[in-house]
This record gives C-alpha cells, sequence and structure tokens, in this order.
C-alpha cells in the first residue's frame, strides 16, 4: 500500500537548529529507500511564500497568494513510499531526517475508483 509521509516544520528554523538535517542527509535517507525498493517518489518543497492556493466556488476561480493555511509549520516536502502496514510506514517515516526537528504526517494513499 502507498502511504504519503508528509514532512512539516518550522521553516525559519528547518536548517538553522543543532539537530537540523543537510539536504546531503536527506537525499542519502532518500536514495536508501528507493535502492531498497520502498520510495515511489518524494520532494522538498520551495518555501511557503512561494505558495499559491486555488480554489473553485460556484463555477469561479479564485487564487490566493500564500499556502492554504497559515500554521506555525509548514509543509517542507513528502515522500512517496510503498509499505506493507502503518507499522512499515512509521518505521520508514521515523528515519526521515526531518523528523528530528519537525513532523512527518502519515496518510494511507486512497486509490480512485475510475468505473
Amino acid at each position: 500500500m502507498k502511504y504519503l509521509c508528509l514532512v512539516y516544520a518550522n521553516e525559519n528554523e528547518l536548517h538553522s537548529l543543532p539537530d537540523s538535517p543537510q539536504d546531503s542527509e536527506c537525499m542519502a535517507y532518500a536514495t536508501a529507500l528507493h535502492e531498497s525498493g520502498v520510495l515511489v517518489a518524494g520532494e522538498a518543497l520551495e518555501p511557503v511564500r512561494t505558495a499559491t492556493t486555488v480554489r473553485v466556488r460556484n463555477n469561479e476561480l479564485l487564487i490566493t497568494d500564500g499556502p492554504f493555511a497559515e500554521t506555525k509549520e509548514q509543509l517542507a516536502g513528502f515522500y512517496l513510499i510503498e509499505a506493507k502496514d502503518l507499522n512499515h510506514a512509521i518505521r520508514k517515516a521515523a528515519g526521515i531526517p526531518p523528523a528530528r526537528v519537525g513532523s512527518i504526517e502519515i496518510r494511507p494513499v486512497r486509490e480512485l475508483q475510475t468505473d
């Protein structure tokens, strides 16, 4: 089953705390997940100030500069993994380097029914 591991962190502190991960550490972990057949996809995101939120209400397009929600921690990136169950996903998420300074939200991916 696929799980999306959403990486949340205070982007103002993400790279400045004593336990902050370096990009090279994140890349090494992603490479290890890929080589073990677990990683489906993963990317880091640009800072939240670059976000644009789109909504459609009554067939009208509404565009807002900024993130969907103002929060203390921002979505910083994601890892899409293939795990045999939630416990397996939790173990893999625990190894994501930003977990030391932020939070990893694990969400099972729901497959859309197309018929």
